[in-house]
């Protein structure tokens, strides 16, 4: 079996092309796969869509390739008051945004994984996010149809992978990246510590290794909000 493990971020990050459709996990500063995200802004990849909660922390998560002008689109939930730069970039019209509430945005995504062609919710009826989208009366009352949010590639971040792939997470920073994981046609993952296989028992395993496809060890990138 050939090994998933590689030794170096840039490696990890070589082969996404430009234009790529991009998930990145992470929520309120934890779980973010800040490593890689520098790894990707370093190898100069342009027009991408961003697939996260967050639109970045100033500098940090995703601030650096807003800042840098390497996102084209953004699918996400929280923008946020620190998201200076895709604020500048998105007043410019230089990058564009879909706004999704943000349990939509993880069951648009588990619709993806389940291969669910689609789902109606009443959540976002009557307000913009229902614009251009199907209405139906179920059970007397208003919904719409959200479609499944699928992504070429996955970043995410874990806190141990064993040598498989199989992967686990350290509490709340789990948030988004399971999912993500399942999502996309390619799951790369940082994490802090590669173990033997067998090291992590199979009830401790979140993200089974058959959805990972690419595992690079790295620690101590964090960023403050």
């Amino acid at each position: 079996m050939k090994s998933k493990i590689v030794s170096s971020l840039d490696a990890a990050v070589a082969d996404i092309p430009d234009g790529a459709r991009i998930m990145f996990g992470g929520f309120g500063g934890a779980g973010f796969p800040n490593n890689l995200i520098q790894a990707l802004s370093r190898k100069g990849i342009k027009d991408i869509t961003a697939i996260s909660n967050n639109c970045g922390t100033r500098e940090g998560e995703l601030g650096i390739m807003f800042k840098n002008g390497q996102v084209r689109h953004v699918v996400c939930s929280f923008p946020g008051p620190h998201a200076n730069y895709f604020q500048e970039r998105f007043a410019k019209g230089d990058v564009t945004c879909e706004l999704v509430p943000q349990g939509i945005l993880c069951e648009r995504m588990r619709a993806a994984a389940a291969g669910i062609f689609g789902f109606f919710t009443a959540v976002g009826v009557g307000t913009e996010v229902a614009i251009g989208k199907e209405e139906r009366v179920i059970d007397g009352k208003r919904c719409i149809l959200e479609s499944p949010i699928h992504a070429d590639f996955a970043l995410i971040k874990a806190h141990k992978a064993d040598e498989l792939g199989n992967l686990t997470y350290r509490l709340a920073a789990r948030n988004f990246n399971p999912i993500m994981a399942k999502a996309a046609k390619f799951t790369i993952a940082e994490v802090d510590e590669i173990v033997p296989v067998g090291a992590i028992p199979p009830e401790n395993v979140i993200t089974p290794a058959i959805f990972v496809h690419r595992i690079v060890q790295a620690k101590g990138l964090r960023f403050q909000g």
